[in-house]
């Protein structure tokens, strides 16, 4: 076993020459990035998960409640066994023969027998308060972790010149601020590949899923190489559009309609924006050229870059999906169903937004102002909390301790 982790970490693939892994130990001066930091993501990503459980329970419910967001779910098909058992075990859309079968069987006529089955998967989906709920999670996570990347991020100088990612690499000391920001982001990210299995099922599934693993592997092997100054801008770019979107979300479910095509509508900005624009222009341009430049060829550099280049072929499929839903939208009056990043796509009904009268914010529904209220109250309670850096950092050290 020794032989083969010897074998994975050769550090003439990982580092760049003249450099070793004896050479990134932490001392008594400075601390680095260390391969045993990342066993605290575990304990800290089931901790994230049972906070989520809380938080559902006893905060986005009774708020799903206040909102009135439907609690029931849809209309439960009849108990029939010989239907059952077809839906089970054989289909869950009878072709025209099977439904003609079925009707001489029952006794029922074929109408009867697509409304049993269309009932029976119904019966499936999720509860829109189920839906609503995990969506106020992470529109609360990713909204703190944002703040706190942003609020991080503007005391650093590689913010402003991506050049000062790689001044004196691979010596750059591990930061506190850093190292609590690295470890947050990617306990959820482990949370979110283990929740996936029992959250709300999205058509886009598999495609979720090799987005979680790519991240999940860019967070690591970018910790043990001490390339986390551009992680840093990674991560804070990638949580930008994900707060407007689970916003969006909430709205629709809670049936604020104008509310939701504004927010929908600033999610496509943003997230086209960030991931098109910025996306290769900031992030790849330096990863690419600069690193190059500054550190010379190793092959580490290849394999991150290629991860990233998995990002960015990701961005544009859900690009492409989200202007093809507002073209639709525009040509139809209105979007299509699909859901990149995990959400049935809204109605997105650009004539409606500019031809009514009563303005694009929906603040004559009663649910539009609860919810404005809620959107509104939530970047207040992060700021109130990220100005106490002692609260700050309680939960993270108290693992810390533990550990």
């Amino acid at each position: 076993m020794a032989g083969i982790l010897a074998w994975f970490w050769n550090e003439r693939f990982w580092l760049p020459h003249n450099v070793t892994w004896a050479d990134l130990q932490s001392t008594e001066e400075a601390a680095f990035p260390q391969a045993e930091d990342l066993y605290l993501a575990f304990p800290l990503a089931f901790c994230i998960f049972m906070i989520r459980l809380l938080f559902e329970r006893f905060i986005a419910k009774p708020c799903a409640l206040g909102l009135k967001v439907q609690a029931n779910g849809p209309q439960k098909a009849q108990p029939n066994a010989i239907l059952e058992k077809v839906f089970t075990a054989i289909t869950k859309h009878p072709d025209e023969k099977r439904l003609e079968g079925l009707s001489k069987q029952l006794d029922w006529d074929v109408r009867s027998i697509q409304r049993w089955f269309r009932q029976r998967r119904n019966q499936e989906k999720p509860s829109t308060l189920r839906k609503f709920c995990e969506s106020m999670w992470r529109f609360t996570f990713y909204l703190y972790i944002f703040t706190y990347g942003v609020r991080f991020l503007k005391k650093t100088p590689w913010l402003w010149n991506t050049r000062q990612c790689w001044s004196g690499y691979p010596y750059q000391p591990l930061m506190p601020d850093l190292h609590y920001y690295y470890i947050v982001e990617l306990s959820f990210y482990w949370s979110l590949m283990f929740s996936q299995f029992i959250d709300v099922k999205r058509k886009d599934f598999g495609i979720m899923f090799t987005h979680h693993i790519v991240t999940v592997t860019l967070i690591t092997f970018s910790y043990v190489t001490n390339l986390t100054r551009v992680g840093t801008l990674i991560l804070c770019l990638h949580d930008a559009a994900d707060i407007v979107l689970e916003a969006a979300k909430m709205a629709n479910y809670c049936k604020c309609q104008k509310l939701s095509d504004l927010l929908f509508l600033t999610f496509a900005v943003v997230f086209i924006v960030s991931r098109l624009g910025i996306y290769p222009l900031w992030i790849l341009n330096t990863t690419l050229f600069e690193l190059y430049e500054a550190l010379g060829n190793f092959p580490a550099l290849w394999v991150f870059n290629v991860l990233l280049m998995v990002l960015q072929i990701l961005h544009c499929f859900w690009s492409y999906l989200i202007i093809k839903a507002a073209y639709k939208a525009i040509s139809k009056g209105k979007a299509g169903k699909w859901n990149p990043l995990h959400v049935s796509f809204f109605k997105f009904t650009m004539q409606k937004l500019y031809s009514d009268n009563t303005g694009v914010c929906g603040l004559g529904c009663f649910g539009s102002f609860n919810l404005w209220f809620l959107l509104c109250i939530h970047p207040l309670l992060v700021f109130i909390y990220l100005s106490k850096d002692y609260f700050e950092r309680l939960f993270f050290t108290s693992w810390l301790c533990i550990t």
